[in-house]
């Protein structure tokens, strides 16, 4: 006879029987040792019989609750690829959405690489912070010089009343200075990218939440 109930239950179960098929497997005892003249096995004192029927008894018990496990982890898959959330990003599976949250999170199985949102924004990130020190640099050395004009000129000529020789330093500055190129406005971005892997995780969390608390499955 097929049982149904919410998927919820089912992810419920699934982990209890998780910790269920462990523990008895670390319990059991399938094997032992006894000798001709004693009537108890060596570990666990009791006779022949009551061993085998022990042994016997703990692992159809095991197989019993494997095979559970593995309907209902089999039902919560076909569940979870056949039913469909929405998000302000578009309409997924519950896998798909899984498996979306979990890259996102950056946990995914295939490790970090796959995730790629924070890939991107970490490389954005790097990249700004390394031309804007660059040009900081280059501007900090370029003012010294500048500086070092300034005095060479001014030095040589200590009766000079005007700045018309000082505006070749200031021209000089003009077309050395070295400026930031940001098309795509690097923090911009980089504050959607973070705004936009919020909301998404967000609502996929909810939406699982929400499918999981109503979907029901058979097995």
């Amino acid at each position: 006879m097929s049982e149904k109930m919410l998927v919820t239950q089912a992810l419920d179960e699934r982990d209890l029987l998780v910790k269920k098929i462990n523990d008895k497997i670390e319990k059991a005892k399938f094997v032992d040792t006894i000798k001709p003249n004693e009537e108890r096995v060596n570990g666990e004192r009791i006779s022949r019989d009551d061993f085998t029927k022990a042994a016997e008894s703990a692992f159809q018990q095991i197989n019993d609750l494997i095979e559970r496990y593995n309907r209902i982890d089999a039902a919560i898959v076909a569940s979870n690829a056949s039913t469909r959330i929405q998000t302000s990003y578009g309409e997924f599976t519950v896998a798909g959405a899984i498996s979306l949250r979990n890259r996102l999170r950056g946990n995914s199985f295939k490790d970090d690489r796959c995730d790629f949102e924070s890939l991107l924004q970490n490389e954005l990130e790097r990249q700004y912070a390394v031309m804007v020190e660059f040009a900081e640099k280059k501007n900090f050395s370029l003012q010294e010089t500048a500086e070092n004009m300034r005095y060479s000129i001014l030095g040589r000529d200590a009766k000079v009343k005007d700045d018309k020789p000082l505006e070749v330093v200031e021209t000089y500055i003009r077309e050395n200075t070295t400026e930031l190129v940001d098309p795509l406005d690097v923090r911009k971005k980089i504050e959607r990218l973070q705004d936009k892997k919020h909301t998404l995780l967000t609502e996929l969390e909810t939406q699982i939440k929400v499918s999981n608390a109503t979907t029901v499955i058979e097995f």
